[in-house]
């Protein structure tokens, strides 16, 4: 039974950050998904992203940069978490 997985966030295109930006920084999906759109914020970018590139993509509210910031912590984190599972399950596919 392979539970199946969601894409890897380096494989996401700007429509599946856009989902991401709407699921989890919802208070401000409206006032920033556009700019997000605009500058091509692929997955693979959204996981390079720090505070002074949002600031750059015009995320001028510190406390909104923070939380947006918080939320692509997280998600670098969970990918990150994944990413071990993999190696681990293939480090034991080895020695079995």
């Amino acid at each position: 039974n392979k539970t199946t997985r969601p894409r890897p966030v380096y494989l996401w295109n700007v429509l599946d950050v856009q989902k991401w930006l709407r699921r989890h920084c919802s208070d401000y999906y409206q006032l920033y998904h556009e700019k997000f759109l605009y500058h091509d914020i692929t997955g693979r970018v959204l996981l390079r992203i720090n505070e002074n590139i949002l600031l750059r993509l015009g995320i001028d509210n510190e406390q909104h940069r923070m939380d947006i910031w918080r939320e692509i912590m997280k998600l670098r984190l969970k990918t990150d978490m994944l990413e071990i599972k993999d190696i681990e399950r293939r480090n034991n596919m080895n020695f079995d």
